[in-house]
């Protein structure tokens, strides 16, 4: 009882400091000083500094700034747009035609952004003026691409996986590897509904019956190539054991760089706005890192973690059960809490439990991401959907309802990689 109690205060402090609109890194930091200062003997000062210390001095953490530049550098180059003009060719014989390179072009631009609101919103400014300029009707052009741009997390090189990655102790490496067939296994899904969405209303389609031969296709694709060279960099050197994912982090900064100064984009102003804004994107994480960790070791003190692994396992629920259940939890966070800060606030905290239950880390990863994904588009707080209204006008519910056949597929791909795990664990183990 005495354990609830203190599960209650914590939990409540915490709601109540987000819902004053507190910064959630501050938020975190303040419920470990009331959980180690009201409830444990701990010396605050030395465990708070020891603790952050301990949260942030992580070599492996540094992949994470790295490739968020590389995601800034290439979001202000031409890239993006070269990409779909080398994409619109190859699509117009499918049914849906250009609504494909939402879903094609978000998992490309993935790869080398790693984060799901630069996905949406670099390809928001590509895509749906092109898709209006053609009456593409609203509600399936912006809500296939607030779907697709949640690919940004769980195609590699993800951002969150880093934070995974850190926080559960697996290998960095294995979870971008594992990531790879569920992406393209959501990509399939999307790209499967737009086909049916399209052959049910081909009347709201004006379609484009440009010919184009196979020569002009692929004289057209020359676009897209160094968006290709540049993930086989990053992705390859990964899977080939050449680099680690710090060092291909770096790499792909580099390649960046060259990549944005051949397109004749790369200016001085682009280049420390790039930087500037991948700093304060990176701190801003850290500091929720740091906060997460201490809040943590907190609960740790307090002996939260222990009763609450007593208390799952008192329900001596099964695997399916065990995963049902943190699917709603998650998915109940994922309404308040951006994806970053639910797992390094939970990660800590249930693998214990994950771990009893026998379910691989690497799996269960890629289980949390694809559930995180849903938080980018779930109300009040998806920041897809805020994204997509900042660049639309559109409101958050219109946007909400347009993406909820996509929320749905995601549910359908959570299913699938629970029935059927070696989609999720063929890859790594082979590595």
């Amino acid at each position: 009882m005495e354990a609830v109690g203190v599960a209650i205060v914590l939990l409540v402090t915490l709601l109540g400091l987000l819902g004053l609109g507190i910064w959630i890194a501050i938020a975190l930091l303040a419920v470990g000083l009331i959980g180690i200062g009201l409830f444990t003997a701990a010396p605050l000062g030395i465990t708070m500094a020891n603790q952050v210390w301990a949260g942030m001095a992580s070599w492996t953490l540094t992949a994470l700034p790295l490739f968020i530049w590389m995601g800034e550098i290439l979001f202000r180059s031409r890239l993006a747009s070269d990409m779909f003009r080398g994409l619109v060719p190859w699509m117009r014989r499918l049914p849906g035609q250009l609504l494909h390179a939402n879903v094609i072009g978000s998992g490309i631009f993935a790869s080398f952004s790693g984060s799901s609101s630069a996905t949406c919103a670099a390809m928001a400014r590509v895509t749906l003026p092109e898709l209006e300029r053609r009456s593409y009707p609203a509600s399936i052009s912006i809500g296939s691409l607030s779907g697709a741009s949640t690919l940004g997390l769980l195609i590699p090189p993800s951002i969150i996986m880093i934070v995974y990655g850190a926080s559960a102790e697996v290998s960095i490496a294995k979870l971008f590897i594992a990531g790879i067939l569920p992406g393209i296994m959501l990509m399939a899904l999307f790209s499967g509904y737009i086909v049916v969405w399209a052959l049910l209303n081909r009347h709201r389609l004006e379609l484009d019956t440009t010919r184009t031969t196979l020569v002009e296709k692929i004289a057209a694709s020359r676009f897209a190539i160094p968006v290709f060279m540049l993930v086989g960099l990053v992705i390859g050197s990964i899977y080939a054991g050449i680099a680690t994912p710090t060092e291909a982090a770096a790499l792909g900064v580099a390649a960046a760089l060259v990549l944005s100064f051949l397109t004749g984009t790369l200016t001085w102003r682009s280049f420390s706005e790039g930087l500037m804004s991948a700093m304060v994107t990176s701190t801003m994480i850290m500091l929720i890192v740091a906060g997460a960790t201490f809040l943590t070791a907190a609960m740790g003190y307090t002996g939260l973690p222990r009763h609450l692994v007593a208390w799952v396992t008192s329900f001596e629920l099964s695997v399916g059960g065990l995963l049902m259940a943190l699917t709603v939890v998650f998915l109940i966070l994922g309404c308040f809490i951006d994806g970053i800060s639910i797992v390094v606030l939970t990660t800590a905290i249930l693998l214990p439990t994950v771990e009893a239950a026998g379910i691989d880390l690497i799996w269960f990863g890629i289980f949390m991401v694809l559930i995180v994904e849903m938080s980018m588009i779930t109300p009040p707080v998806g920041f897809n959907l805020f994204v997509l209204q900042a660049l639309t006008g559109r409101s958050v519910s219109y946007i909400a309802r347009a993406t909820l056949p996509f929320f749905v597929l995601m549910i359908l791909a959570v299913a699938l990689i629970t029935v059927f795990p070696s989609i999720v664990l063929y890859l790594p183990a082979r590595m």
